[in-house]
């Protein structure tokens, strides 16, 4: 999982699937409201086990939310408006 983007995540499961994860809609939510500075999104990280990822204490999405409502992505491509300077 990396971020890509403005407020997006590519997200690598298990089963070798990749999703990309649309943050956006949260910040209408107050909790996530603080993702929109991109230093704290970039600060995203797996939670122990994998069953999620968090930024804080405070903020997180579990597995299942990426997987729900994350976008399938077709043969493992990345598309082409992402930022792929963290691979």
């Amino acid at each position: 999982m990396r971020p890509i983007g403005f407020a997006r995540l590519l997200v690598r499961f298990r089963n070798g699937e990749e999703r990309i994860y649309d943050c956006k809609p949260l910040f209408s939510r107050p909790q996530f409201r603080l993702l929109a500075d991109p230093g704290l999104f970039r600060a995203v990280h797996v939670d122990a086990g994998g069953y999620g990822i968090s930024w804080n204490d405070d903020l997180d999405l579990s597995e299942y939310e990426l997987w729900t409502n994350g976008k399938r992505i077709a043969d493992n491509t990345v598309p082409p408006d992402a930022d792929t300077s963290a691979r």
